[in-house]
């Protein structure tokens, strides 16, 4: 077995795990047990941490399928790891100070969870989920 893909795959079950704890928090936040700025925003945390945990356990899965040596499988793993956990952890901040950090508004709470987002999240993800989708195209031989 692949340690890497083992390692990506242990990342992805932790951070279904983080996700559904999560959950409990955004139960108590959606029902006003606890006082938080956005609970639709603990909500969203909840959900990113599930499916961003099962989206790390799809690309430890697929390893075999891609034509990616070592190198490229570590640059994978990290490039779909970090933005999974920082859209988790970004999105649980928003909540908190009650800001959803869709767009630039001017108020400076927001507009920090939205470079964040974009930075670590958006822009990441948009790489290495093509770098993914480009690692399954057949090997020329």
């Amino acid at each position: 077995m692949n340690p890497l893909r083992k390692q990506l795959a242990f990342a992805g079950a932790l951070l279904f795990f983080i996700g559904m704890v999560t959950g409990l928090w955004s139960a108590a936040a959606l029902t006003g047990k606890v006082v938080v700025g956005m609970p639709r925003m603990a909500l969203a945390a909840h959900l990113n941490g599930l499916l961003g945990g099962l989206w790390l356990l799809a690309v430890a899965w697929s390893f075999e399928f891609l034509h990616y040596g070592a190198r490229g499988l570590r640059r994978l793993a990290l490039g779909v790891g970090l933005p999974a956990y920082a859209n988790w952890i970004v999105t649980l901040v928003a909540s908190f100070i009650g800001v959803n950090g869709l767009d630039y508004t001017g108020a400076r709470g927001n507009d920090v969870i939205a470079f964040l987002l974009q930075t670590l999240v958006v822009l990441p993800t948009l790489v290495a989920s093509a770098f993914w989708a480009w690692g399954f195209r057949a090997k020329r031989v």
